[in-house]
């Protein structure tokens, strides 16, 4: 499993450690081993432009995910075991929302910030919350992976 995490502006973000983090959760979620997955920390202006150009949103939000493969809950992407590692796809994680949130909802940055990295990895492998069924199974499984690193979902 790779997982290559760009480097945060923050001192607070262990790279690895999140790294490491997404990896378990693709581990979880009986993912290839050969994959990649890219996640990139970005400021508001280019979140902002993310979330205009692909969602057709105004301003920055939390984290956006692209999935390059097509998957589904419990039905994640397979690789061809003939070819090149499975590229998963990239998510974007803003961390000055992130923090907002965090401020917001009374938990810690790190909190917030692993949330959102499970967030972004369940949207990559098929997971949404368009409807109140999505959206708590989504939950739901978030607070599995949370609990692994014994972190509780807000």
């Amino acid at each position: 499993m790779n997982v290559d995490v760009s480097a945060a502006s923050r001192s607070d973000i262990n790279e690895s450690e999140l790294a490491g983090f997404a990896a378990s959760i693709l581990e979880r979620e009986s993912v290839d081993g050969d994959s990649v997955l890219s996640i990139a920390f970005i400021d508001e202006h280019a979140m902002a432009q993310l979330n205009a150009h692909h969602m057709g949103r105004k301003g920055p939000t939390d984290v956006l995910s692209f999935p390059i493969e097509d998957a589904a809950p419990g039905r994640p992407p397979v690789r061809d075991v003939t070819g090149p590692p499975l590229e998963l796809g990239d998510v974007f994680i803003c961390t000055d929302v992130v923090e907002a949130h965090a401020d917001e909802f009374e938990v810690s940055f790190q909190g917030e910030l692993h949330l959102m990295v499970v967030h972004g990895v369940l949207h990559i492998l098929g997971w949404d919350h368009q409807t109140a069924t999505e959206a708590e199974a989504m939950e739901t499984r978030e607070a599995e992976h949370l609990a692994a690193i014994g972190l509780d979902r807000r």
